[in-house]
């Protein structure tokens, strides 16, 4: 009987999980089908990476100089990693989305709500056409910790809409210019 005991107490044990391994989820946008359509950014930010943890962003969609729509060209802001840099821009920016949310925060609190339902309007709210979108760049002297820093910081002001994309050269000839 002792045996057994051991010998099953070794089994579970021995196929039993510890920890599970932790994961971040980074959504990568599609292919479009047709490259020929003007695909339009509403409520975009997009951030750019670069060396020495430098953190450049502009709103809304890329013009560079001399543009054939007549806009002004697309000037990059520098910012960091500190509460008033990265955090604040993005709470700032995705207030709305926030508010929705706290709002849904304190019907879970009154259990007015379940959790479930909880879950499925917060995701709604992130996805809404009016949300902010973050896309994120990076040039190849950025650090891989200060892009998976960045992804953090979207998780916690709870940006639901953000994918990791290629840097246009256009893009990056303005970030040259900007970081010389």
């Amino acid at each position: 009987m002792v045996d057994l005991a051991f010998l099953l107490l070794t089994f579970f044990v021995l196929t039993s999980t510890f920890s599970k391994p932790k994961t971040m989820e980074i959504n990568f946008p599609a292919d479009p089908k047709d490259h020929s359509k003007d695909i339009r950014i509403n409520n975009a930010l997009t951030f750019i990476m670069t060396k020495d943890n430098g953190i450049f962003y502009y709103a809304g969609e890329f013009y560079p100089e001399g543009n054939d729509k007549g806009k002004p060209a697309t000037t990059l802001i520098k910012t960091d990693f500190s509460p008033e840099g990265l955090h604040k821009l993005l709470l700032d920016r995705n207030k709305p989305t926030i508010d929705a949310i706290d709002k849904l925060t304190e019907k879970l609190k009154h259990k007015e709500i379940v959790d479930t339902t909880y879950k499925r309007l917060a995701v709604g709210e992130k996805g809404k056409k009016e949300a902010l979108t973050v896309l994120v760049k990076a040039d190849d002297k950025a650090i891989y910790k200060n892009i998976i820093d960045v992804i953090d910081e979207l998780n916690i002001c709870n940006i639901g809409k953000y994918a990791i994309v290629d840097m246009g050269q256009k893009e990056l000839d303005l970030l040259n210019a900007t970081n010389k």
